[in-house]
C-alpha cells in the first residue's frame, strides 16, 4: 500500500509556509509560479528572504515544491484539471494566495497560526478532489490519526503513538480500516519492540521488512513519519511525547468533537472551495464552541486559577473564540512557567544542544538514549531558543520566561521561527542586573554589517528603558569577527538629541559559552552573579584593541573554567 503524505518532505517545518507566503505576497511571482524560468525565481526569492538556503540545486527542484506544498493545502489556490469538470475561474486564479493563505500571514501569534494549519489539515482528504479518478473514496488523514490516538486511549489510557508506529502502520491505513484492528497493530509492535534486546535493530529490520512488502525505500517510511508528524503538531491539537506525539490535554473536548464529524465534501467543487477558505471547525458552532470553553473553565478551576466570565459576552462563536482564547493564553503560560523550573535538570542536554549549534550536526543522541536535533533549516531560531533555555536552567530570572524571550514557542516550547526585527533575541532581568543577549551564525566578515548596529542600537533601547540597572550586553556566534569585536568594544550609541551613551557588551562564542556553562553546572556553582562577573572580568580588559581583546576574554574563559573545575 502507498504511504501517505500530510505535506512535503521538502518543507519539514510547516511553519516555514508562512515565511515563505509572505515573501511571495510582495513579490510579482505570484500567480506567475510555472515553468522553469519561474520555479528558479521563486527560489531565489525564497533565498533572498533567508528561508531556504541556496545550495547546489541544478534541477531549481526547491521552487517547484515549495508551490506544491503551498497549493496542496490550499494556501494558493491550485490548478485545476480540465477533466475536473470546473473552470479556475470557479475556483481562483491559479498560483495566487487564497483565503486561508492570508490568514496565515496576518496570523502574528502562534495560537492564530496553528488553527491555519489546523483548517487547512482538515479540508485536506486522501485521495485529493483534483486527482484525475476521483472517486469520493476518501479520508480525513488528520481525523483518522486523530481517531486512531482516541482509540489508543481508550484501550490503554494514553494517547501516545510512537514515531515507528506512525511509520510503518498509521500513514499506511486510511478511513476504511478498523480503528480497534489499527490500535491492535500498533500495539502489536509496541510489545514486540519492547522485548527486543536491540531496539535500533528492530527498528531497522521492521523498516526493511515494510520496505520490501510495499515496494518502497526504507528511508521513506522515516521521512514520511517525521513530515507528517511536524504537519500533525502544527495544528497544536498534538504534542511531544519521547519520540512521538500525544494529544494536548487542553483540547481533547475539541479533538472529540471534530473527529466526530464524518462529512464529505459532496463535490470537487466544495472540496476545492473548503481547502482554500479553510474547513469549519467545531468551535465555529456555538454549541461546540460552549461545550469547549466550559471544559477550559474547568481546566483552570482544576488548577486554582480564578476567571471571572461575569462580563464576557458568549452569544456568538466570535464571542466565545476570544474568551478561549484568553484562557488558552492564561494556560500557556503557566505551562510555560513549569517549563521554566525543569531547566535546571536539563541542563546537560541543553549543552548537547549547543554541540550541535557550535559543529552544525543535525542530531546526537544523549546518555539517556533519547536523540535530539536542530532541523538545518531552523538552526538559527535553535540557537536563540537555546540560549533562552540556558538561562532559564540558571535561573534566578525576575522576569517571567515568556517575558524573555522575543521569539514564539509552540505547544512543545520549541521555536517557530527567530525574534523579530526592532529589538534583541532576548532580554533577562535579574535582581542585580539587565542582560541583553543576541546571536548569530553569521561568522564572516559580514557579520559586522549585520549586528554592529542593531546590537548596539537594541542594547542602547534597553539601557534607557532600564535606568535603576546596569544593562549588559552578550552577542554570542560560533566566530566572533574582529572587526564586530572592535565595534562592541567601543561601544557607544548616540541618542536623538546628540548625547553620548557608553555600552557594555561583552562578544563571545558559543564555545567559549557552552564551556562556562558546562562547568558552572558541572560544579554547581551556576549564579546569575557568576555570569555578571565574567561580564565584567572581560570589560575590564576592553582597552585592548580587538585581536588582543578577543584573546583576553579566550583567557578569562580559561580562567573562570578552570576554577569551577577546581584545576
Amino acid at each position: 500500500m502507498k504511504p501517505w503524505l500530510l505535506g512535503n518532505t521538502t518543507v519539514r517545518s510547516p511553519f516555514r509556509l508562512r515565511e515563505g507566503l509572505i515573501a511571495l505576497s510582495t513579490s510579482s511571482l505570484q500567480g506567475n509560479l510555472r515553468g522553469r524560468e519561474q520555479e528558479v525565481a521563486l527560489r531565489r526569492l525564497l533565498g533572498e528572504h533567508s528561508i531556504v538556503e541556496l545550495g547546489d540545486d541544478e534541477t531549481y527542484s526547491v521552487g517547484r515544491k515549495w508551490r506544491s506544498a503551498l497549493s496542496k493545502l490550499g494556501f494558493l489556490y491550485p490548478e485545476v484539471p480540465v477533466a475536473s469538470g470546473i473552470t479556475q475561474t470557479e475556483i481562483g486564479q491559479i498560483d495566487t494566495i487564497t483565503p486561508n493563505g492570508w490568514r496565515l500571514i496576518r496570523a502574528d501569534t502562534v495560537p492564530m497560526m496553528q488553527e491555519c494549519f489546523l483548517r487547512a489539515l482538515a479540508a485536506h482528504y486522501i485521495p485529493s478532489a483534483l486527482e484525475k479518478n476521483f472517486d469520493f473514496s476518501m479520508f480525513s488523514p488528520l481525523k483518522h490519526t486523530l481517531s486512531i490516538m482516541l482509540e489508543l486511549e481508550r484501550q490503554t489510557g494514553e494517547s501516545r503513538l510512537n514515531f515507528i508506529e506512525m511509520g510503518l502502520i498509521v500513514q499506511l491505513t486510511n478511513g476504511n480500516d478498523d480503528l480497534v484492528e489499527i490500535v491492535g497493530s500498533i500495539l502489536a509492535l509496541r510489545a514486540h519492540r519492547a522485548a527486543s534486546i536491540n531496539k535500533r535493530r528492530f527498528d531497522r529490520d521492521a523498516r526493511d521488512e515494510a520496505a520490501q512488502l510495499h515496494g518502497y525505500m526504507a528511508g521513506t517510511f522515516n521521512d514520511y513519519a517525521d513530515t507528517n508528524l511536524r504537519y500533525l503538531k502544527a495544528t497544536g491539537l498534538v504534542q511531544n511525547k519521547g519520540r512521538g506525539i500525544s494529544l494536548v490535554p487542553e483540547k481533547h473536548v475539541f479533538i472529540e468533537k471534530l473527529v466526530q464529524d464524518k462529512h464529505l465534501p459532496d463535490s470537487r467543487h466544495a472540496y476545492v472551495e473548503a481547502l482554500c477558505k479553510g474547513a469549519t471547525l467545531p468551535t465555529d458552532n456555538k454549541d461546540s464552541a460552549l461545550a469547549v470553553l466550559d471544559n477550559l473553565l474547568h481546566q483552570l478551576e482544576k488548577l486554582g486559577i480564578p476567571f471571572d466570565t461575569t462580563d464576557k459576552p458568549t452569544n456568538t462563536p466570535a464571542d466565545i473564540a476570544i474568551v478561549r482564547h484568553e484562557i488558552e493564553k492564561i494556560l500557556s503560560e503557566r505551562n510555560e512557567e513549569q517549563y521554566a523550573t525543569k531547566q535546571a535538570r536539563e541542563w546537560e542536554e541543553i549543552a548537547a544542544y549547543m554541540e550541535l549549534i557550535i559543529t552544525r550536526r543535525r542530531t546526537k543522541t544523549l546518555s539517556n538514549g533519547n536523540e535530539i536535533e536542530v532541523p538545518q533549516a531552523e538552526a538559527p531560531a535553535y540557537f536563540e531558543w537555546i540560549l533562552w533555555r540556558a538561562f532559564l536552567a540558571i535561573d534566578g530570572l525576575v522576569n517571567k520566561p515568556y517575558e524573555a524571550r522575543r521569539f514564539k514557542i509552540d505547544q512543545d516550547f520549541l521555536p517557530v521561527g527567530t525574534a523579530p526585527g526592532n529589538g534583541p533575541d532576548l532580554i533577562f532581568v535579574f535582581e542585580e542586573f539587565v542582560l541583553v543577549v543576541e546571536v548569530t551564525l553569521t561568522n564572516n566578515s559580514r557579520q559586522e554589517a549585520a549586528e554592529g548596529e542593531p546590537v548596539r542600537r537594541h542594547v542602547a533601547k534597553i539601557v534607557e528603558f532600564y535606568e535603576d540597572k546596569r544593562v549588559f550586553g552578550l552577542f554570542i556566534a560560533n566566530k566572533i569577527d574582529t572587526n564586530t569585536a572592535e565595534t562592541l568594544r567601543i561601544g557607544f550609541w548616540y541618542r536623538a538629541d546628540d548625547s553620548k551613551m557608553a555600552l557594555q557588551i561583552v562578544p563571545i562564542t558559543l564555545e567559549q559559552f557552552e564551556a562556562i556553562f558546562r562547568a558552572g553546572f558541572s560544579s554547581g556553582m551556576i549564579t546569575p552573579k557568576l555570569i555578571q562577573d565574567f561580564l565584567r572580568d572581560c570589560l575590564a580588559v576592553s582597552n585592548h584593541d580587538a585581536p588582543a581583546w578577543k584573546r583576553e576574554i579566550e583567557h578569562t574563559v580559561q580562567e573562570r573554567v578552570s576554577n569551577l573545575s577546581g584545576l
